[in-house]
């Protein structure tokens, strides 16, 4: 299985995180000064998934809250510190959806780029400002994050 452009075996060991680290610094030539303090809300159901895109977000300087895996979770964290961007996995822990979820980030001003491993979504926003489909590419992730000018999707 492939994540962010790099292979992800079993249970992450520290020396993966450390290599995903190394690679996302290598492979991405972010603009840190365009991404600024930028604080990123990530809502994920895989852990391992979740815990490469926390890696590689925090190496472009991002500040990241979760990840979570469920809806509840992701509104505890966005109400203790509203983030500016909320990375949402549609599909989340126990069958839950994050279209409640995904409104409700929406309606308070948040930025949403939804993931999914799905070609299609039905009945999806038109505010957000991203569709990743999986396995999500650094540079398209970079990408979106760097251009807030509108709604795009990646496959």
């Amino acid at each position: 299985m492939r994540y962010s452009g790099v292979r992800i075996p079993g249970p992450m060991r520290a020396e993966h995180r450390k290599s995903l680290v190394e690679h996302s610094k290598m492979a991405v030539a972010a603009d840190r000064a365009t991404l600024g303090r930028m604080r990123i809300l990530l809502v994920e159901d895989s852990w391992q998934l979740g815990i490469a895109l926390k890696g590689l977000l925090q190496s472009l300087g991002l500040t990241v809250a979760g990840p979570v895996a469920t809806s509840v979770d992701a509104e505890r964290l966005a109400s203790a510190q509203l983030p500016d961007l909320a990375l949402v996995d549609i599909n989340l822990r126990g069958g839950e959806q994050a279209y409640g979820l995904i409104d409700r980030l929406l309606d308070l001003g948040v930025r949403v780029i939804v993931t999914s491993g799905y070609a299609e979504l039905p009945m999806l926003p038109a505010r957000v400002s991203a569709v990743l489909q999986k396995p999500i590419k650094e540079a398209q992730l970079l990408a979106i994050l760097e251009d807030p000018s509108g709604p795009t999707t990646v496959a």
